[in-house]
């Protein structure tokens, strides 16, 4: 084959298909980084969004443990062995209501998790309360579960 004058080709070396598929390659790198970052986002705002599910139905479940404790709908024996007047220990592992053998606490069930309430004891002169003072101190742990999120809260309410 003739060619004119100037365009006789050189021959081909091949750099512009080996420029082309590293940059390829470091394209495609990029984007799986990048989707699995999005990845991740997604799972740690699910989780996030779970743990806060968590955390309000504890607080409702709380709310609803001392609005009981504040009309007197239990009449709760005053715990008398400092082992069951401890915090409750299955408030991490409880799934359902009932009493509870171990820390002689009844749990109640809400929407969404559970409330306990334990009777400590009267005291006088309590930080808060008016001098010369005598309160029934309760204790209300709460329990809000979402999905594999589990949220416990605690309070102690004086009742005078």
């Amino acid at each position: 084959m003739r060619y004119p004058a100037g365009f006789k080709p050189d021959g081909e070396r091949g750099m512009a298909l080996l420029v082309s598929l590293v940059f390829l390659l470091v394209l495609s790198l990029i984007g799986l980084s990048s989707l699995q970052n999005a990845t991740l986002q997604e799972k740690m705002a699910a989780s996030l969004l779970l743990h806060n599910r968590a955390f309000q139905a504890a607080e409702a479940a709380l709310r609803l443990g001392e609005g009981a404790v504040r009309r007197g709908d239990d009449s709760l024996p005053l715990c008398a062995d400092p082992v069951r007047c401890a915090p409750p220990a299955e408030s991490t592992v409880v799934s359902g209501a009932g009493f509870n053998e171990a820390s002689a606490v009844t749990w109640v069930a809400t929407g969404e998790g559970f409330y306990a309430v334990q009777n400590l004891g009267i005291v006088r002169n309590a930080l808060g309360l008016p001098p010369d003072t005598s309160a029934t101190l309760y204790r209300v742990t709460a329990v809000g579960l979402a999905g594999q999120a589990r949220s416990v809260l605690e309070s102690i309410y004086a009742k005078y």
